[in-house]
């Protein structure tokens, strides 16, 4: 659980952490948010916790520090690592097309034209890589863009994660059958990249996706609230799920240009899933790019594991020079330069992406204080976490609200605890 909460030993200011306090309230008090909790550790110590408002506003039920949430696309950086250790066994390499162990994928077609019924394709000019599925840059995309041809023939095809209602092989495979985006490197395309790492560890472990993360991620780190559902009888520490009026869940918001001016959504919390929905049973196929479940408790621990270099409580997942690959920019240059101006609520000019993680490269050009070397991710429902090698800092944002881009709230967030380190 958290306890030993300790502002002084973390470098921060008791009196500043109040404005994170204020914050969360407001957003609360607007209809903004059901709920919301941060967590702050810095220097080993956790810094700051509060949970404001409500796990379920028709029941009136509080959040609470052991409320569980769709972590959604935070699952990523958990496949990302439960990829590399496989990695870390010599049984691929990053540069093996993805084709060596899922013979289906060898014969791509790119889109060149066209629309969903009628598209113009050409062969892919190369095979996607391992690499390329971790970067996103394999030319795959999602269904719920709704920006191109490919995420339309998506949708036509029941290419859904996290939802899929046929085993994740399956679904795999008929993936294979559909064309790319772009050529493999050509773009960063945020995608179903992850839920194909998913299947790639069944192939290559011989085990069950869900069974391979619960053996050697989940387990070792005690993170006992962390799964593909949440059984009985923990549904009542599950939140629910809400969107802002008019909101039909998945997707983001159009993209916003710097200095365009428009209207916020209207406050009000629509429900889209309610704690006995969607994740009340077990999925038939694990999503490995957005199906998790978890708690501020579980995944504070996974990144600590992060943080300490791939080590928590003598239990060693990761070696340090892994930790330290995985976290590096692996895009030529930032995501920006790869087609990806914005993404969710933030310009991406100075940000690049590692091995399921994005990776700051410039804190002046992300426009957002920071430190360069600051590795992060986010999920659907608007949680987020950051880790702060340079500050020895780990910032974890849970709430339950669809879209992500509906507000800024982890860039709000990264001013609210950047202005409370004193030390």
């Amino acid at each position: 659980m958290l306890e030993d909460i300790s502002p002084e030993a973390a470098g921060l200011c008791r009196k500043r952490l109040q404005r994170i306090t204020r914050w969360m309230e407001r957003q609360v008090e607007l209809q903004r948010l059901p709920g919301i909790s941060v967590l702050v550790q810095r220097h080993g110590r956790i810094g700051y916790f509060e949970a404001v408002g409500q796990r379920d506003v028709e029941a009136g039920l509080p959040l609470t520090a052991d409320t569980m949430f769709r972590i959604y696309s935070m699952t990523k950086p958990i496949t990302s690592v439960a990829l590399m250790t496989l990695y870390e066994e010599g049984l691929f390499q990053l540069d093996d097309p993805l084709a060596k162990f899922l013979p289906a994928f060898e014969r791509m077609q790119v889109l060149t034209g066209g629309d969903a019924d009628n598209p113009q394709l050409e062969p892919a000019r190369e095979l996607i890589t391992i690499r390329q599925l971790l970067t996103h840059t394999a030319g795959l995309t999602y269904g719920f863009m709704h920006a191109t041809p490919v995420d339309a023939l998506y949708r036509k095809h029941k290419i859904v994660f996290p939802g899929a209602k046929e085993p994740l092989a399956a679904i795999v495979d008929r993936l294979a059958t559909l064309p790319l985006l772009a050529h493999p490197g050509n773009i960063w395309s945020y995608s179903v990249a992850t839920d194909v790492l998913g299947r790639l560890i069944e192939v290559i472990s011989g085990q069950p996706f869900d069974r391979f993360l619960h053996q050697r991620i989940f387990e070792p780190l005690g993170m006992v609230d962390t799964g593909f559902h949440v059984p009985p009888e923990k549904l009542d520490r599950f939140a629910v799920l809400y969107g802002p009026p008019g909101s039909e869940g998945m997707g983001l918001q159009p993209t916003r240009a710097p200095n365009e001016l428009r209207p916020e959504p209207q406050p009000g919390l629509k429900l889209l899933d309610p704690r006995d929905g969607t994740f009340a049973k077990p999925p038939v196929a694990p999503s490995g790019g957005g199906g998790l479940v978890s708690t501020m408790s579980d995944y504070l621990r996974f990144c600590r594991m992060l943080l300490n270099k791939g080590e928590l409580d003598g239990e060693r997942l990761l070696g340090p020079r892994t930790v330290d690959f995985m976290t590096a920019n692996h895009l030529p240059g930032d995501m920006a330069s790869m087609g990806q101006s914005r993404f969710s609520e933030a310009p991406m000019e100075g940000v690049g992406f590692g091995l399921g993680f994005s990776v700051m490269l410039s804190p002046a050009r992300a426009q957002t204080i920071g430190s360069v070397g600051e590795y992060a991710w986010g999920g659907a429902a608007s949680t987020g976490f950051w880790i702060d090698p340079l500050e020895d800092m780990i910032v974890i944002l849970m709430t339950q609200l669809m879209p992500s881009s509906t507000w800024p709230l982890r860039r709000e967030l990264h001013s609210l605890v950047h202005q409370a380190i004193v030390d």
